[in-house]
């Protein structure tokens, strides 16, 4: 993987943020590779096609490119909330590259990768609505909030300008690669449990340590009134998805 970018991409367009644009997109269709197959490369769609910036020729895994020139904070822009929920909820989210560039240089610094099976719908925060007088009066967009996905599944491609081995970004892609098997309701509670579990900062935790910290999420479900019952159910459910291990009673560890 190349972390130059070509400037000359973006030469025929005026607007910076069109030139950014075309010249992140160009980048990413000769240096992305696929991280569910073996595919060194990944294809743009077609112009104009929703939400989605490339498709594995192999897999056909989806793929959205969100780059920008600044840092890459907790909270990233992203589009529609209620498009977005829906593709989640409907299980046709891309997997979403985050890309950060040096502006100036026009190289990478820092790529992310977010499996959309491992997105879940606690992440995505609303915007305000447009006001009336905008355009598009009434119009929610949305953030994701990376602080809602579980450290694991923001999987490091590049870092500090360095890229990681595709070997490596596959092997976490495919260590979370269970949980797509999961029906998308339950996904979202393994998710902020996944979180929850990974946030409290050991390898190996008790039960009364995730009940502790059950506030952290009793928001986001709050028509669960059986919270401890739901997180030991959750628990199995990440042991039986490769994600933890059951000790002994009432303790766990991380894998």
């Amino acid at each position: 993987m190349l972390i130059q970018m070509s400037k000359q991409a973006g030469a025929g367009y005026k607007s910076l943020a069109q030139r950014a644009r075309v010249i992140t997109e160009s980048w990413g269709s000769q240096n992305l590779f696929c991280p569910a197959c073996s595919a060194d490369h990944v294809c743009a769609t077609p112009a104009n096609t929703r939400a989605v910036d490339y498709c594995c020729p192999l897999c056909s895994q989806r793929f959205q490119l969100r780059g920008k020139g600044s840092p890459i904070t907790n909270k990233v822009l992203d589009g529609a909330y209620n498009t977005m929920l829906s593709a989640l909820r409907s299980d046709t989210a891309p997997n979403l590259f985050l890309l950060q560039y040096n502006p100036v240089s026009w190289a990478v610094v820092n790529l992310v990768l977010i499996p959309h099976f491992a997105l879940p719908p606690s992440a995505l925060e609303p915007r305000r609505a447009l006001k009336p007088s905008a355009r598009r009066a009434g119009w929610v967009g949305c953030f994701i909030v990376l602080s809602n996905i579980p450290p694991d599944a923001r999987v490091v491609v590049v870092s500090n300008g360095k890229p990681s081995p595709q070997a490596e970004v596959r092997k976490r892609f495919q260590r979370l690669r269970p949980l797509a098997a999961i029906a998308t309701p339950e996904r979202g509670w393994m998710l902020d449990v996944y979180n929850l579990v990974q946030g409290i900062g050991k390898v190996e935790f008790t039960n009364q340590e995730v009940y502790d910290n059950a506030w952290k999420i009793e928001a986001t479900h709050p028509n669960n009134r059986h919270i401890r019952d739901k997180l030991r159910q959750q628990l199995q459910f990440l042991r039986d998805a490769g994600l933890l291990i059951h000790v002994e009673p009432g303790r766990w560890r991380l894998c």
